[in-house]
């Protein structure tokens, strides 16, 4: 599902940017836990759209975005 962010959002989610993204680039994802969904994002637009997964399919991407 994407959803589109609302102001509250934007003010009261707290964001975790991939430790594979550094000050120089590439641009990478964040993450954030809201209630009852995970939020990804794309770091170069962190006003756009963001993927909301609920927290049994983000466990179930874990281990094939982890390479393990």
């Amino acid at each position: 599902m994407i959803h589109k962010p609302s102001k509250e959002d934007a003010t009261a989610t707290e964001w975790i940017k991939s430790s594979y993204s550094t000050p120089d680039g590439p641009d990478c994802v964040e993450v954030a836990a809201v209630s009852d969904r995970i939020f990804v994002r794309d770091s170069k637009t962190p006003r756009g759209p963001r993927l909301a997964l609920t927290p049994a399919a983000w466990s179930s991407f874990l281990p094939h975005a982890s390479g393990r």
